[in-house]
């Protein structure tokens, strides 16, 4: 891994840069940094939640861009892959056979297969796909189905990119990872990491709305957050040249060239 040429929050990196901004004391235990109070520690899990969680949706980060396989089973017009694989998908491809280049599955609605492909003595190499939902068992708390068209004439291998979870710098709450774990989001984007946390912490403090001591904390970190969150965007938009003129170029200040 090469040294990246930001400054890297930690864990306990993360946890001391919060604890100084929102005035709460903290100590070392076992080689993890944590409040002296035990409702600032009980919120850091959940904190952390909102601030990576909120800055993975609003971002599109590229490195959440990933592939994963599967088989599609001949006869069976159905593919279930794990409700934890991905958030969103964005493409689907089967590979008839290693020799093969993928074929790009196009999506469409479920009443389209149903319609056009709802035989399945009729058995060809998918072309089509839809989502279908979650698993009935748990609600989609374990699975979703992901419904292809026509029928597979026979066992077909399956690539599916799209848009996983990032992991959390929480993981790193351990003795092992504390001081020096990191993750993308804190070694690439710890100032939004940062604001989006302090805008979470402003209810801990009570300074979230208009009955608090400091009714414009909130709104001010979230319009830090909110400045940085605009250059964000387009950076990941250049890395994935979906910047000016589908470029990997940022927005001219003169000329606007058309896409």
């Amino acid at each position: 891994m090469t040294t990246p040429n930001t400054t890297p929050l930690t864990y306990n990196g993360y946890v001391t840069q919060i604890g100084t901004m929102a005035v709460v004391n903290t100590t070392t235990v076992d080689g993890v940094v944590q409040g002296v109070d035990a409702a600032f520690n009980a919120i850091i899990p959940q904190m952390l939640n909102y601030a990576e969680l909120r800055i993975q949706r609003d971002v599109d980060l590229l490195p959440a861009q990933s592939l994963r396989s599967y088989s599609l089973t001949s006869g069976s017009n159905y593919l279930t892959i794990s409700v934890n694989d991905f958030v969103t998908i964005n493409t689907i491809a089967v590979i008839p056979d290693a020799y093969s280049p993928e074929i790009p599955l196009i999506p469409t609605s479920r009443e389209f297969l149903q319609n056009v492909c709802g035989n399945p003595s009729q058995t060809s190499v998918p072309k089509y796909f839809s989502m279908s939902g979650g698993d009935l068992a748990t609600f989609g708390d374990t699975s979703m189905n992901i419904r292809v068209g026509p029928y597979p004439d026979m066992n077909y291998n399956v690539n599916v990119y799209g848009m996983v979870r990032m992991p959390t710098l929480y993981q790193n709450a351990n003795t092992a990872n504390a001081a020096t774990g990191t993750t993308f989001i804190s070694t690439y984007l710890p100032d939004l990491l940062i604001m989006a946390s302090m805008v979470y912490i402003s209810a801990f403090q009570r300074n979230f709305g208009r009955m608090s001591d400091d009714p414009a904390m909130a709104q001010s970190y979230e319009g830090q957050y909110q400045v940085l969150l605009r250059g964000a965007v387009v950076e990941e938009a250049r890395k994935k040249f979906q910047a000016s003129a589908w470029s990997s170029s940022a927005t001219p200040a003169v000329a606007s060239p058309a896409r």
